[in-house]
């Protein structure tokens, strides 16, 4: 089978490598104009015009995206000539909160409170109704730590609406969670589901540093809402491929806060740590193939590579460190790589993380769950 995958980053490199020994085969469309896969036949088409749209479709089979920020029209273009997976209609409401959050109260999935603004009028009464803190984010675009905003006291709204400068913003009630967790999950095209363990995640400056799966302390009473609430939205969204769902967990239960209709950074622990990795149960999906076990083998950790790629050789003597790079060059905040980590505990995995941080520079100290 000829995949044709919309976005040319490290996701769609990792796909291309999952489904090498399948026989797939692969071609991208970059809008970036920046494509960093370095694998497969890539067309570039900065900006999303069209350019070469007509010699990429001709070389495929099937589409699939690897980012959901790609132009909504040029999404619905591909559709209606080749078979898209996901479809344009995951791909449209993942790209706006707000349609994200109508969806998730639709279906009755917690979610923080939150505002619609598109003022800085109405900025300030969202902030007043809600009460400090808040978080405002973009409604469209923003990942990663960018395009948001904590605001702690009300006078810092005029300074937090022309930071961010983005024409409608999502305003949510800061939510007091014990721990960000990530649920992904995959259903084929004949409508087969499948789960992955809770991840747990750890956030420094906005993006994502350490995953750790099966998240630890997880009741089957929890791991069951979660996957109840991505099933739902599975379901709703007639979604085929990976899905994937952020959550905070409270004290009231879980709450969600965004979902990504593509494979996901917390679940790249997979790729060592389950027997069929979230790359290839989203390619067993989209080609109708039966889906892989998503059980994890043992606690494993992702750790990513951010800003500087450190000591890769110092990394390369740990027995224990699987490196994935991906061939980007260094600058600040960008994701240049990752290792994955395992072990019989989650007390050695904790030492074995620590190792590995030890060889990045700026990677935050890791602190177990239960030492938060």
């Amino acid at each position: 089978m000829k995949i044709g995958v919309l976005g040319a980053g490290q996701l769609g490199r990792m796909l291309a490598l999952a489904g090498l020994p399948l026989e797939m085969q692969f071609s991208f469309y970059d809008t970036s104009g920046a494509p960093s896969v370095g694998i497969g036949n890539v067309f570039i088409d900065q900006g999303g015009t069209g350019k070469d749209l007509d010699s990429f479709l001709a070389d495929v089979d099937i589409v699939t995206s690897e980012f959901e920020h790609i132009p909504l029209d040029l999404a619905r273009k591909i559709e209606s000539r080749k078979m898209l997976l996901p479809s344009s209609e995951s791909t449209r409401v993942c790209q706006n909160r707000g349609e994200e959050k109508r969806l998730f109260t639709k279906l009755g999935i917690p979610t923080p409170k939150y505002h619609l603004v598109d003022s800085l009028a109405a900025f300030e009464s969202a902030v007043e109704q809600l009460g400090c803190p808040v978080v405002a984010k973009t409604v469209t675009d923003g990942y990663d730590g960018k395009g948001q905003a904590v605001i702690r006291d009300p006078a810092d709204v005029a300074s937090a609406w022309n930071r961010i400068g983005n024409t409608q913003l999502i305003v949510e009630k800061f939510v007091n969670f014990s721990r960000e967790l990530s649920i992904i999950a995959v259903r084929s095209k004949s409508g087969q589901l499948a789960f992955y363990p809770l991840t747990e995640n750890t956030h420094h400056e906005g993006i994502l540093r350490y995953s750790v799966a099966p998240a630890p302390r997880i009741s089957p009473e929890l791991d069951k809402q979660a996957q109840c609430y991505i099933g739902e939205l599975l379901e709703a969204l007639n979604h085929v491929g990976i899905l994937t769902l952020e959550l905070f967990e409270t004290e009231q239960g879980l709450l969600a806060n965004e979902m990504a209709p593509r494979v996901h950074n917390s679940g790249h622990w997979s790729i060592e740590g389950a027997n069929c990795s979230q790359f290839e149960n989203h390619l067993r999906a989209i080609a109708d193939l039966p889906l892989g076990d998503c059980q994890a083998q043992q606690p494993t950790c992702m750790i990513n590579i951010i800003s500087e790629k450190g000591d890769i050789q110092g990394l390369l003597r740990l027995p224990y460190a699987h490196i994935h790079l991906y061939g980007k060059d260094e600058r600040k905040g960008r994701k240049l790589g990752h290792v994955t980590v395992q072990a019989d505990s989650y007390k050695e995995l904790t030492w074995r993380i620590r190792n590995v941080a030890a060889h990045l520079p700026g990677s935050p100290e890791y602190h177990p769950t239960e030492n938060r």
